[in-house]
């Protein structure tokens, strides 16, 4: 086990209507005046924004909206709130949607407070100073609730880049996993292959991997296989949506890398490209990705594939490992090639 400091700083406060309490949330963290930045209408038509706009106003925050932020977010949308959180003076963001609007809001955090382009932060450079971030997450996939980094696309370039820094950790994130008993089939699977993706990089890449964090992310694995099959059945499972939601969150919030050396992340690299040229949700990529990057990488860590292998499937191979994981993959509808 390798030497580490560990240090996460997020509020989470996860439940049944959380979202009511996001304006106390944020009058607690010291915010006055929020950009609310969403995706699709969807939240409209639900009445979250209306739960929403009604909590801001009760705690006397200001705010000001926008809207359209799209799967795999782009910089030209960045740049556009950046402009609008200037104009307006904001001092917080707060995301209502999934990882494509949070990822955007830390862009957005962190550009409204530099004079340059904020493609420079995705390029070498680190924010030192941020708006203040928070969010209602409607969609449990990317983990960006509790992490300090995101992805954008710019679109000139199709470059397909991270943002990361310890001020885009953010204050107080809002999980109520009802708010995503309404996400399509199609997006329950793609968010499973990404909260899998999360949790296999550094289990097959790392040099250095504790006896402690390979079992926790075997366990959040499972949790994601059982919940899944359980909410493609019944989408209204309360418990199982719960599950499925905190899975996301521990995949991604740093834990799976404590202790551990020498990790990559391979397969999202390799994602990032492709879905920078060819739009694809993100987790529907990396189900194409990941079977085949098993396949070619399984020899250098051996062992670790034969563990998977026994652990989530019970079966003794590599080969059969991987193999159980693109039929699984299959079996949800989550795509395994790009034909």
């Amino acid at each position: 086990m390798t030497d580490f400091s560990f240090c996460n700083p997020v509020r989470i406060e996860f439940g049944k209507d959380k979202e009511k309490h996001i304006g106390q949330y944020m009058k607690e963290a010291g915010a006055k005046k929020a950009l609310v930045l969403y995706g699709s209408e969807r939240v409209r038509k639900s009445g979250l924004m209306d739960v929403v706009e009604s909590s801001l106003k009760a705690n006397s925050i200001e705010f000001a909206q926008l809207g359209g932020i799209k799967s795999n977010p782009v910089l030209s949308k960045v740049n556009e709130a950046i402009g609008l959180a200037k104009e307006f003076g904001a001092d917080s963001v707060l995301a209502v949607g999934g990882g494509s609007v949070l990822d955007s809001a830390k862009a957005v955090a962190a550009g409204a407070c530099y004079e340059g382009d904020v493609w420079d932060f995705f390029t070498g450079k680190n924010p030192s100073t941020a708006l203040k971030i928070f969010d209602i997450i409607t969609l449990a996939a990317t983990g960006s609730e509790m992490n300090c980094g995101g992805v954008v696309t710019k679109e000139q370039t199709k470059q397909k880049y991270a943002i990361s820094a310890p001020c885009l950790y953010p204050k107080v994130s809002v999980i109520n996993p009802q708010l995503q008993a309404t996400v399509s089939r199609e997006y329950l699977v793609y968010s499973a292959s990404d909260i899998i993706a999360h949790s296999i990089e550094g289990y097959f890449t790392a040099s250095v991997h504790p006896e402690i964090v390979r079992a926790y992310i075997e366990a959040n694995i499972k949790t994601v296989i059982r919940t899944t099959e359980i909410l493609l059945a019944d989408p209204s499972d309360y418990d199982a949506r719960a599950e499925f939601a905190w899975a996301a969150t521990m995949a991604l919030n740093g834990l799976t890398y404590v202790g551990v050396g020498g990790f990559g992340y391979p397969n999202h690299m390799i994602e990032h490209a492709m879905s920078a040229v060819v739009d694809c949700a993100h987790g529907a990529g990396l189900s194409v990705v990941m079977p085949a990057w098993m396949k070619w990488y399984k020899d250098r860590n051996l062992s670790a594939f034969e563990r998977f292998a026994r652990e989530i499937f019970g079966l003794k191979s590599a080969d059969e490992g991987t193999l159980a994981l693109k039929v699984w993959f299959d079996k949800i509808g989550t795509p395994t090639s790009l034909a």
